[in-house]
């Protein structure tokens, strides 16, 4: 029995994957350290390239906490750190890709420029007009009226509600997620599934093949589209090799039915995220439904991934809906805006969204975030923020889900710490919601994490409401929550050895390449 278990872990593809990246890590440093020791003129080229590598670095236009994590390994090893950097530190697309991104930009300003219409936050002050306009010139997402909203605080709430809504889906479900993983949650719906694509409703799944590594074996979409006859595909196909591309993960998570109701947030469709399933102890997590208008954005982001990665093409206007739930007519005096971050277009989207909101807050900004790796802009936004007399809190989980991981969270502490923000650990288990609150005016709520995946290497998205009532569900959801968390405090992290704290800012400057 003992051999058999150790088969199957052996076996199992993350342990394949793992040890393939392993052998092609060790050939590589094996290889240049033989060539540097060998020739000395070599290893003078390879110090040469190590320069030119960072004069690269530096010229491009990346945060600089990603430039000085890559920096320092390259001037540290210059024998293989350049070739490090070629193989994965640049994020150059072939010609090929830069066509289908370029189509996919092209396509979301096609189906949506029409919807444009952020002067009429005008009454809301200047603040709201400009953060509006930005998402819908640069994210290509515009901001709706005729919207209704309703935030779930947990994964467990939210779960009868959307397999409520599948059921009465009569066009089509389209489903885009990180994690899919068998248990109570998927097999429900996959029951839905099975049910309205029998009665002619239009059904496609996506999920990210390293979300999955885990939970899904490596054929599963072949397999599921094969027995259920309903498309499914993943995206960007894990493979043992050592690129840059094998970082650009789809994070997004979308649930969407009849193309005027949509959810998103943190959970994903595995039984962790409602509390069936307890690994990091309780999973605070967080959802949003949105009903109306602002549901047919998310369900062009949706449309044009299905486009990218089953490289088809769709017909948007069959697919718009000719009618609105009742429900959105309750929307109809506040502002709904759904956005995506796409990170092969340049353009730090969902980073930009959390400064500007950040800088403008006049009251408070409160924080829910499960990895707190912020870049430096951030984390003087925040700094600055707190010494003006903004009162900002963040909440982080108590028990981790990644050990290094939670080191690098705990390393920004201290810094914000002194400049008077206030931060709080959940101490039932593991905060996975991605939820930001200002002001009582808006609030985010989404898949995008505070940290550098999320910001620069992910497709995420997210839902902005302007003075909807949801906002102050959300505000409520971060203040009930406090009450069972733990505080920290700067003589907390002053109290750790020397030791400790020196690895802490290690790992702090080298974050950006976790």
């Amino acid at each position: 029995m003992n051999i058999k278990k150790l088969a199957s872990i052996l076996f199992q593809r993350r342990v394949i994957v793992a040890l393939l990246i392993l052998i092609q890590s060790l050939a590589l440093l094996a290889s240049t350290l033989w060539f540097s020791g060998a020739y000395i003129y070599l290893y003078w080229t390879y110090v040469i390239l190590s320069v030119l590598a960072v004069l690269v670095i530096v010229s491009r236009q990346t945060d600089p906490g990603y430039k000085i994590a890559w920096i320092i390994p390259i001037l540290l090893f210059p024998a293989f750190g350049w070739l490090v950097y070629l193989l994965c530190g640049g994020n150059k697309l072939s010609a090929r890709m830069r066509r289908k991104m370029q189509g996919v930009d092209h396509t979301m300003v096609e189906q949506l420029e029409r919807d444009y219409k952020a002067e009429q936050l005008a009454p809301f002050g200047a603040d709201a007009v400009n953060q509006a306009r930005y998402l819908e010139l640069y994210a290509r997402c515009p901001v709706y009226t005729n919207t209704w909203t309703q935030y779930f605080p947990l994964g467990d709430q939210v779960f009868p509600v959307m397999l409520e809504e599948l059921k009465r889906a009569e066009r089509y479900i389209f489903l885009e997620y990180f994690i899919i993983g068998p248990g109570l949650f998927w097999d429900s719906i996959v029951e839905i599934l099975k049910e309205k694509h029998a009665a002619g409703v239009d059904v496609r799944v996506i999920y990210d093949d390293v979300g999955s590594l885990n939970t899904l074996p490596m054929n599963f979409a072949k397999k599921f589209e094969r027995e259920t006859g309903i498309p499914c595909c993943f995206f960007n196909r894990f493979k043992p090799v050592i690129s840059i591309r094998m970082n650009n993960r789809d994070h997004r998570k979308f649930c969407i039915i009849d193309g005027h109701t949509a959810f998103t947030g943190g959970i994903n469709l595995a039984d962790e995220y409602i509390n069936r399933e307890m690994r990091f102890g309780h999973w605070k997590d967080s959802a949003i439904l949105v009903k109306g208008e602002a549901a047919w954005s998310m369900t062009v982001m949706f449309l044009t991934m299905w486009e990218y990665v089953r490289e088809v093409k769709v017909d948007y206007a069959a697919l718009r809906p000719a009618a609105l739930p009742p429900e959105a007519r309750l929307g109809s005096g506040y502002f709904v805006q759904p956005y995506t971050d796409n990170p092969l277009d340049n353009e730090a989207v969902g980073e930009t969204v959390y400064l500007n909101l950040i800088s403008k807050a006049e009251r408070y900004v409160y924080i829910m975030t499960p990895y707190l790796i912020i870049s430096d802009c951030v984390n003087t936004a925040l700094c600055n923020a707190a010494k003006s007399g903004v009162d900002v809190r963040i909440m982080t989980p108590h028990i981790p889900d990644k050990p290094l991981v939670f080191e690098v969270t705990r390393a920004h502490y201290e810094q914000l710490l002194e400049a008077g923000v206030r931060i709080f650990e959940y101490t039932p288990g593991f905060v996975h919601a991605k939820n930001m609150v200002v002001d009582d005016v808006y609030a985010v709520v989404g898949s995008i994490n505070m940290d550098y995946r999320s910001m620069f290497l992910h497709f995420e998205d997210a839902v902005l409401l302007y003075r909807d009532p949801t906002v102050l569900d959300v505000k409520a959801d971060f203040l009930s929550t406090q009450i069972k968390c733990q505080p920290v405090t700067l003589e907390e992290c002053l109290s750790y050895s020397w030791a400790r704290r020196l690895f802490r800012s290690i790992l702090r400057v080298l974050s950006p390449l976790l």
